[in-house]
């Protein structure tokens, strides 16, 4: 089908950030996303070229221009939400992130007005509307589409510690899950998301994407909802299996990671050398370790079956990445990575939050607010 590729520059890196709109007082989620937009519309009417709305209407999407860093991507996002905020704080609404809402119930949430979205719930119905998640997409540009595949391929390897160290979703509606990522096993109940395939090459996923097609399970390539994605429109690989992040440390930190790895890859390509990749069902189980456990994961390493705590293996890839984040100018941001195993992951915090006040699941919400204000403690 003779798919484009657009244009991108090498280990350029863009980020996508979902937020929810909370009530201040009671912590319930509230559907004030359109009257947000409109209020951020330009003089002329125009919308806002960067905030947007997504599926429900209790959440407002941050999309950062092209950066040459994860310090200016990050902050990008982060002067949106202040934009957000000037909208919001008067009306008594707040923001959070996190991968799920800790006690909202999904019938009460309000669809966006959008023929697509329309179309998602009536063919998935009850999985579609219990969509409330929220999450980051991360984009590193791809110089040349011959190395997606492998790249995406390889980077398989790494899910469950990319959900792992984003893990924010233990609650869901009002019920503790036992789950670090319950968004992460929720999402992947839509029929093209969760765990890619694993594609030999470009022209394999461009017959993929016209199988799905002409079949009618697809629209379009954007569609295709994949933990990790290409994305052809902006010549990217789209990193899409986190969690919500709860914090602007926790975004920079993660986004790096993520820039590292893939640059990382691409530069073993260069050397002609191949990007090690693991069986499926590997993978598979990966994600579900993570998910569940969380940061006391232990994961699978490569094909051969070698084990690890996820732990002990961030801390090794902080120390084989450092070079390639130096060289990307993201070194600060990947070291922001011991913050997460030290002051422990969202769903860690969130748990700890809960059991100091008597299960209190507003007073969850209320701390998810304070951290995206204020941060995590150095």
């Amino acid at each position: 089908m003779g798919m484009e590729f657009a244009p991108s520059a090498r280990s350029s890196v863009g980020i996508e950030w979902e937020v929810a709109l909370v009530d201040n007082a009671t912590g319930d989620l509230v559907p004030l996303a359109a009257e947000v937009l409109d209020a951020l519309r330009a003089d002329d009417g125009s919308p806002h070229p960067q905030i947007t709305g997504e599926l429900l209407l209790n959440t407002i999407e941050l999309v950062s221009g092209v950066h040459t860093n994860v310090a200016g991507a990050v902050a990008d996002v982060v002067a949106q939400l202040d934009e957000v905020r000037a909208v919001t704080e008067p009306r008594g609404v707040g923001v959070i992130c996190s991968g799920s809402h800790p006690f909202s119930q999904w019938y009460e949430q309000e669809i966006t007005d959008k023929p697509r979205y329309h179309r998602l719930i009536d063919r998935t119905q009850w999985w579609g509307r219990n969509m409330m998640i929220w999450g980051i997409h991360v984009h590193v540009g791809i110089e040349d589409r011959a190395k997606v595949m492998p790249i995406l391929n390889g980077m398989l390897t790494y899910i469950p510690h990319l959900q792992a160290l984003s893990a924010s979703s233990p609650f869901w509606a009002g019920v503790d899950t036992g789950y670090a990522s319950n968004r992460a096993l929720m999402f992947q109940q839509l029929p093209t998301a969760g765990q890619p395939w694993m594609l030999p090459d470009w022209e394999a996923w461009e017959r993929y994407v016209d199988d799905m097609t002409v079949t009618g399970i697809i629209e379009d390539a954007t569609e295709v909802r994949w933990d990790i994605r290409p994305s052809a429109r902006w010549g990217t690989i789209e990193v899409r299996v986190c969690d919500g992040v709860s914090t602007q440390q926790e975004l920079g930190a993660i986004a790096a990671l993520i820039h590292c790895l893939v640059e990382w890859m691409s530069t073993a390509l260069d050397a002609g050398e191949d990007v090690p990749t693991m069986p499926p069902w590997f993978v598979r189980e990966n994600k579900w370790r993570a998910a569940r456990y969380g940061l006391g994961a232990r994961v699978i390493l490569d094909a051969a079956g070698a084990e690890r705590p996820v732990t002990e293996d961030i801390r090794r890839l902080i120390d084989v990445l450092s070079p390639v984040a130096e060289r990307l100018g993201c070194l600060p941001e990947l070291l922001q990575l011991n913050l997460i195993l030290s002051h422990g992951a969202s769903y860690q915090r969130q748990l700890e939050v809960a059991e100091a006040h008597g299960g209190s699941l507003p007073a969850v919400v209320a701390a998810l607010s304070r951290e995206l204000r204020t941060g995590l403690a150095l």
